[in-house]
């Protein structure tokens, strides 16, 4: 057997989600029945770094499976972009040894939302952004980052349908907003992220962006650990899974 580590990516507007679920399309359920016409019928499991949400894009998941076959990296990418539909695309392959597991070993993500802030809707980029379509400052944005990063519980920014069990202790490495014409984007990197972390994150710093709140406010609503604190969950549409960091 030859462990495989892919990298994906892949629009997320018409997926349910990453992880198989009946009668729903997923990034996983077309990922393995690519690799099952490959392998003549037999079913080939992939575990990925994490699970992304319904609508949430990708520009670096990580996934691994493995297979009895021997075939070259290249014609992995070339047989699995053949089979995949248009809106996944398989950027590297790579054989990795046995023990490397593409959840288990991941040291950093990196995700980015899009906000879109121009002065009317642009139909076009609905997909792919959050309209908000109203100035925000970032300048106080960028100073309720500062709160955000080094190990915290993150309790107050994980919804209240989690199911993860155990601490809500994570690491954020780095958070900020930037311009990018008429976008804004936040950028974050930690060891983990719990389920719709980012997505509350850019919620409740919309409200400093726009002076619903305080950039000084995120220090109390990490310390509460109370998911009633923080601000409303962002949309999925501006989320992206940009990249997955290994040693």
């Amino acid at each position: 057997m030859e462990r495989m580590k892919c990298t994906l990516q892949y629009d997320g507007t018409f997926f349910y989600g990453f992880q198989v679920q009946p009668e729903k399309r997923t990034v996983q359920q077309e990922v393995e029945e690519a690799l099952q016409k490959i392998h003549k019928g037999q079913l080939i499991r992939i575990t990925p770094s994490g699970r992304t949400d319904a609508g949430v894009h990708a520009i670096g998941q990580v996934i691994h499976f493995d297979s009895p076959l021997r075939i070259q990296e290249e014609n992995w990418k070339n047989a699995l972009c053949s089979l995949l539909p248009d809106d996944i695309y398989v950027d590297q392959v790579e054989k990795v040894s046995e023990s490397f597991h593409a959840r288990y070993d991941v040291k950093e993500k990196e995700y980015r939302y899009k906000i879109y802030t121009g002065k009317k809707p642009d139909i076009f980029r609905r997909n792919y952004s959050y309209q908000l379509s109203r100035p925000l400052n970032l300048d106080r944005m960028n100073e309720a980052c500062r709160f955000l990063i080094g190990t915290h519980d993150f309790t107050s920014f994980s919804s209240a349908r989690a199911t993860v069990k155990g601490d809500k202790i994570r690491t954020i490495y780095d958070a900020g907003l930037f311009q990018d014409e008429d976008e804004v984007i936040f950028r974050v990197k930690g060891n983990g992220f719990l389920y719709h972390m980012v997505r509350i994150m850019v919620g409740t710093l919309i409200e400093v962006g726009i002076g619903k709140r305080s950039p000084d406010e995120i220090k109390e609503i990490i310390a509460g650990e109370d998911r009633a604190l923080a601000g409303k969950t962002a949309p999925p549409q501006g989320l992206y899974l940009w990249k997955v960091s290994y040693e």
